[in-house]
C-alpha cells in the first residue's frame, strides 16, 4: 500500500473509470477521465466514511465502509489484469486506489471495529451487496442483474419466529387456559336496512364532513375516585377514563394531547377492568418508559420486556411489552398467551395494512378476541382526529368496531338505531357521533388546563442498543471498579477497619478519581456523558419526531453539535422540515431560523444548542419541548424550558427529558433534581447553584455508595 499526503489531499478528485480511457494526452481530456468511473465515487464514499468517524458515528457508516472496501478490492484486481492500459497508467490507477485504501486504514485505526470488515472472512451483509450496486450504478458502470431469489415469505417469516423458554414454562403451569365468553355477547340489529350499504367509506366521510372544533370526545363518567389503588393521586381527567373501563366499557380510541398521561390511564383501564394479562406493543423508543410507567401505577404487577428473541423475558409477568420492531419473531406465541387486553401505543404506526407491522397486530388483536368475548382494547394516538382520517380505518380494525368490508355487530346495530342511510344528509354527523360513542377520547391541554401544571418535566428513559451501548456500559463499570478499587485500598490501609461504609472516605475517594488525571483509555463523567449524549441522539430525535407529528411544534435541545447533527439527519429521513439555532450562527442567520420555526406552519421543530439558544429566545409558538442531553445544572435546564414557557404561552408546557436507563444517566437527573428541590426550599436567594464539578463529584459519590451498598446487600 502506497501512502502520500498529496493523494489523500486530491483523492476526492481523482478516478479513473473501468473503460481504461486514459490513452490521450490531452489535459481536457485527462481532467473528464479523471472524474469518470469508480474512483471519484470511491473517493468521495471513503471521505464520508472518514468525516462520519471523525463524529464520533462510527457504527452508523459500517455497511458503507466495507463497501468502499470491497469495490477497492475488485477495482485493483482488475487494473492488474487490464491489457489495455500502459504501465505508466496502470501504476497511476493503483496509485490512485492506494490512496483510497491508506484512508480506509487510517480510518479503521480510529474505529478498531472497522478493522474485523476488512478480513477476507466477512461476509458482506444485503446493505452492503446494495450499496455497491449503488456506486457501481453512480459510476456509469453497468451492473449485472441478480437473479431474483424464490422466497417462501410465509416460510421465511415463520422460520423468524421465537418461543422464548419462560413462555413455554408458563404454557406447562397452565395448558389448557380455558376461553373466557362470559360476557354478554354484542347487541344485533333488529333490521337490516344497512346491509346492502357500503358503509365504511361514508363513516370515515363523517368525520371529515365534521365543523372544526366539534368534539371527538365520548361521554365520560364522573370518577368515583381520584386515587390509584396504590394512594396516587390522579388528574381528573385521566379518573374518567378509568371509571369508564370499572363499569364496563371496553374499547378506547385514546388520542389525547401528548403529556396528558396515556400510559398511566391505560395501565389503570387494565386494573380497573381486571384485564391482566396485558399486551402492550409500543414503540421502541419508549419501551423502557412503559416498564418504568408500569412499576409506578401498577406496582403489584409484574411487567416484562421483549427485547430481540426475548429469550430473557418473565413469561409469567401480568404486562409484555413489545416494540413493533420485533413483533414479528414473537406473533406466534403472543396471539397465544391468553391476554385480556392490548395496548397500541403509537397506533398511527398501523396506518398502512398492508405493512406487516399491521397485519401482525390485527391478526394478534383478532387471535385476542377469539379467545375473550370482550377484551380491554385501547389504542393510544396524539394524532388530530381530523387530519387523515383514513389513517385510522386500521386503527377501527384492531379496535373490533369494523372489518374489511363493513362495521362489526356493535357499530351496526347503532347505526341502525339511527333509521337513516347515507342518502340521508342526518346520517354522517349521526354515524360520527355512534363511532365516538364506542370509545374516542380526545382531550387538548388547553381542555384540562385546571388538572396539570402549567410546567413540568417528563422524563422518558430509553435504552441504548449496539457497539455504542456496550462500550458505554463497559467504561461505567471500570469507573466503578477503579472507585472500589480505591476505596478498598484505603480500608485496608487501616488499622481499624470501619463498620459499614465510611460516607467521609466515599467522598474522598470520589474527589481523588475526580481530579486525577486518568489513562489514556480512562473516561471520567464528561466524557460519558458526552458519549451517552450521542448514544441516544437519535432516540431523541425519533421521539421529538412523533411529538411534532401529534403536538405541533416541538424545540429539540441539545448540548452538543454531534448531537444535534445527528438529530437533523433523523429529520431529513424522516421528511420533518426543522430551523437550527447554533453558536457559530451570524445574527442575521439565527433571527431567520426562528422566524421560519414562529411563522412557517410547515417547520415543526428547532434544533437548538443549549449554550446559544438557552437565553434570549422567544419560542412560545411550541409548548412541548425535547432536552435530549442533561444539563450540567438545573438553571441550564430552567433557562432552556424559559425559551417556551414565557409571557404569550396559552397551554400547558412540557419538557420531555430524554434518559439512558442503565447509565449514570439516571443517577445524574437524580441529583439535578435534588438540587432544584433544595433551590425551591432556599429564601432569599441564598441557595448556591450547584457546578458542573460539584455534580460529577455528587455522580461518583453516587456510584460508589451503590456499588458498595450492592456488595454488602
Amino acid at each position: 500500500m502506497l501512502i502520500a499526503s498529496s493523494e489523500e489531499e486530491s483523492v476526492a478528485n481523482r478516478g479513473q473509470g473501468r473503460s481504461g480511457g486514459a490513452r490521450t494526452s490531452g489535459g481536457q481530456r485527462r481532467r473528464e477521465i479523471d472524474n469518470q468511473g469508480i474512483l471519484p465515487v470511491l473517493a468521495r464514499g471513503v471521505r464520508e466514511v472518514e468525516a462520519a468517524v471523525q463524529r464520533g458515528r462510527g457504527t452508523s457508516i459500517r455497511s458503507r465502509y466495507q463497501a468502499i472496501a470491497l469495490l477497492v478490492r475488485v477495482e485493483r484486481q482488475r487494473v492488474k489484469g487490464d491489457t489495455e492500459v500502459s504501465e505508466g497508467q496502470r501504476a497511476e490507477l493503483l496509485k490512485r486506489l492506494d490512496g483510497v485504501a491508506t484512508i480506509l486504514a487510517k480510518t479503521a485505526a480510529r474505529e478498531p471495529q472497522l478493522f474485523d470488515l476488512l478480513a477476507d472472512d466477512a461476509v458482506p451483509s444485503d446493505e452492503v451487496k446494495m450499496l455497491m450496486r449503488e456506486m457501481t450504478q453512480a459510476a456509469g458502470l453497468e451492473v449485472a442483474p441478480e437473479p431474483e431469489p424464490v422466497v417462501d415469505e410465509v416460510a421465511a417469516r415463520t422460520e423468524r419466529r421465537v418461543l422464548p423458554q419462560s413462555v413455554v414454562a408458563r404454557q406447562l403451569a397452565n395448558p389448557f387456559m380455558a376461553p373466557d365468553f362470559s360476557a354478554p355477547p354484542a347487541p344485533q340489529p333488529q333490521t337490516q336496512r344497512l346491509s346492502t350499504w357500503e358503509l365504511i367509506g361514508p363513516l370515515l366521510s363523517a368525520f371529515e364532513r365534521a365543523s372544526v372544533g366539534s368534539s371527538a370526545c365520548m361521554e365520560l363518567p364522573e370518577p368515583a375516585s381520584t386515587m390509584t389503588p396504590g394512594g396516587i393521586p390522579l388528574m381528573h381527567h385521566q379518573a374518567e377514563v378509568v371509571e369508564a373501563a370499572r363499569q364496563g366499557h371496553r374499547t378506547f380510541l385514546l388520542a389525547d394531547e401528548p403529556g396528558l398521561g396515556k400510559t398511566a390511564q391505560s395501565l389503570l383501564a387494565a386494573h380497573a377492568a381486571d384485564a391482566f394479562p396485558m399486551l402492550a406493543v409500543v414503540p421502541n423508543v419508549v419501551k423502557a418508559n412503559w416498564a418504568r410507567e408500569a412499576e409506578i401505577w401498577t406496582p403489584h404487577r409484574k411487567a416484562t420486556v421483549i427485547h430481540g428473541d426475548g429469550q430473557d423475558i418473565d413469561g409469567f409477568a401480568d404486562i409484555v411489552i413489545v416494540n413493533y420492531e420485533v413483533l414479528d419473531r414473537h406473533v406466534g406465541w403472543l396471539g397465544d398467551l391468553g391476554f385480556r387486553s392490548m395496548v397500541l401505543d403509537e397506533a398511527h404506526f398501523i396506518k398502512n395494512k398492508s405493512s406487516q407491522r399491521s397485519q401482525h397486530v390485527l391478526q394478534i388483536a383478532d387471535r385476542l378476541r377469539q379467545r375473550v368475548a370482550r377484551p380491554l382494547m385501547l389504542a393510544l394516538t396524539g394524532t388530530p382526529l381530523i387530519n387523515d382520517i383514513e389513517d385510522f380505518r386500521a386503527i377501527w380494525e384492531f379496535l373490533g368496531w369494523i372489518d374489511e368490508k363493513q362495521p362489526r355487530a356493535q357499530l351496526m346495530a347503532s347505526l341502525e338505531e339511527t333509521g337513516l342511510t347515507p342518502l340521508d344528509p342526518g346520517f354522517y354527523p349521526a354515524a360520527r357521533s355512534r363511532v365516538i360513542d364506542l370509545g374516542i377520547v380526545r382531550r387538548r391541554k388547553i381542555d384540562v388546563a385546571a388538572d396539570i401544571p402549567d410546567r413540568r418535566i417528563a422524563d422518558i428513559p430509553v435504552e441504548l442498543e449496539g457497539e455504542a451501548a456496550r462500550s458505554i456500559r463497559d467504561t461505567q463499570r471500570e469507573l466503578i471498579r477503579r472507585l472500589v478499587s480505591r476505596y478498598d485500598h484505603a480500608v485496608a490501609a487501616r488499622s481499624e477497619k470501619p463498620e459499614g461504609i465510611d460516607e467521609q472516605l466515599v467522598e474522598h475517594v470520589a474527589i481523588l478519581v475526580r481530579d486525577e488525571t486518568p489513562a489514556d483509555d480512562a473516561e471520567n463523567v464528561f466524557t460519558m456523558m458526552r458519549r451517552i449524549g450521542q448514544a441516544k441522539s437519535a432516540l431523541a430525535a425519533d421521539y421529538a419526531v412523533q411529538l411534532a407529528r401529534q403536538a405541533g411544534k416541538v424545540v429539540f435541545f441539545a448540548k452538543h453539535i454531534d448531537v444535534m447533527d445527528t438529530a437533523q439527519e433523523v429529520f431529513e429521513q424522516r421528511g420533518l422540515r426543522y430551523s437550527t439555532v447554533r453558536g457559530n450562527q451570524s445574527s442575521t442567520a439565527r433571527q431567520e431560523s426562528i422566524d421560519a420555526f414562529v411563522n412557517d406552519p410547515d417547520v415543526k421543530v428547532i434544533v437548538c444548542s443549549l449554550t446559544a439558544a438557552g437565553v434570549g429566545l422567544n419560542l412560545q409558538v411550541a409548548s412541548n419541548l425535547v432536552l435530549a442531553e442533561l444539563s450540567w445544572t438545573h438553571a441550564e435546564q430552567t433557562q432552556a424550558i424559559d425559551r417556551v414557557h414565557r409571557i404569550g404561552q396559552d397551554e400547558p408546557v412540557t419538557a420531555w427529558r430524554i434518559i439512558a436507563a442503565q447509565t449514570i444517566d439516571t443517577s445524574i437527573v437524580g441529583i439535578i433534581d435534588r438540587k432544584a428541590g433544595l433551590a425551591a426550599r432556599a429564601l432569599d436567594g441564598l441557595d448556591e447553584e450547584t457546578t458542573s464539578a460539584d455534580l460529577q463529584l455528587e455522580t461518583l459519590t453516587a456510584l460508589l455508595r451503590t456499588a458498595l451498598q450492592d456488595r454488602t446487600a
